[in-house]
């Protein structure tokens, strides 16, 4: 019976928290021109405090009401970026809906993710790093690599790719290990102070030099949060490629001939 009390007393408590929380979102917090604003929209305002974020929604909701009045809601660009807005809403409100019954990783999960990268946590460092950003081709990537080899001066190595007439930037910059995309982390792990690397990106190559680094190791129980957040973001991923899969199998899709996906 006391169990029974307990338990009856905990879901109340829950409830009470849940129904106070609904009310907070829903208290008024000014109105303009007549129009209520709610605390709901102030979440999505991104200021640092409260205060910023009501007078940011101030302004954002003057702007609206001018907007109307002037029928802009009418144009048909304006209508197609709104309707396009509500959709990608809708759908992310979909996926992370079907998401809340997901497990949560567990223990043996994020213990194996912290085992597999060490990189980013036992062994985990910061490095200061003088980078050259250049828009290379696969051919100058080659050419940037084996020039590197012989090499040791990221000055030198600019100044050899801009007489080729090849857009580059220069640029130092401290990051964390988790900043940096995970493939750079074995070869930037292997550099001595002054090296360099050359690795491909989307946009054609970055050339590392280190300047220096410092070991900034994460134990397991200050790495859990992370691990939890990512595994639980990849499992979002997961569920919404796959989700996306069988609605694409179960629908009825007809492409007009010259937009017929190749994939």
């Amino acid at each position: 019976m006391r169990a029974l009390i307990a338990i009856a007393l905990g879901l109340a408590a829950a409830g009470c928290e849940r129904a106070a929380a609904d009310r907070a979102q829903t208290q008024l917090v000014a109105r303009v021109n007549g129009v209520e604003i709610s605390a709901r929209e102030l979440r999505a305002a991104g200021a640092a405090s409260t205060a910023q974020a009501v007078e940011k929604v101030i302004d954002r909701e003057l702007l609206v009401q001018k907007a109307l009045a002037s029928g802009l809601e009418r144009d048909p660009q304006v209508a197609a970026d709104i309707d396009n807005a509500r959709r990608e809403v809708l759908a992310q409100a979909y996926i992370e809906r079907a998401a809340r019954g997901q497990a949560l990783p567990t223990r043996e999960e994020v213990r194996a993710f912290y085992a597999e990268n060490p990189a980013l946590f036992a062994e985990r460092r910061i490095y200061r790093l003088r980078e050259l950003d250049v828009a290379a081709n696969a051919d100058m990537i080659d050419a940037l690599r084996s020039q590197v080899a012989t090499m040791r001066d990221l000055d030198e190595l600019a100044a050899w790719v801009k007489s080729r007439g090849v857009r580059a930037a220069l640029s130092i910059q401290t990051q964390a290990a988790e900043q940096l995309p995970l493939a750079f982390l074995p070869v930037l792990a292997r550099l001595k102070p002054g090296e360099l690397a050359v690795f491909a990106t989307p946009l054609g190559a970055s050339v590392m030099q280190l300047v220096f680094y410092e070991d900034a190791p994460l134990t397991i129980e200050q790495a859990t949060p992370l691990i939890d957040s990512f595994l639980a973001g990849r499992k979002r991923l997961a569920l919404a490629q796959a989700e996306v899969k069988r609605l694409r199998e179960a629908a009825k899709i007809e492409y007009v001939a010259q937009f017929k996906s190749t994939r």
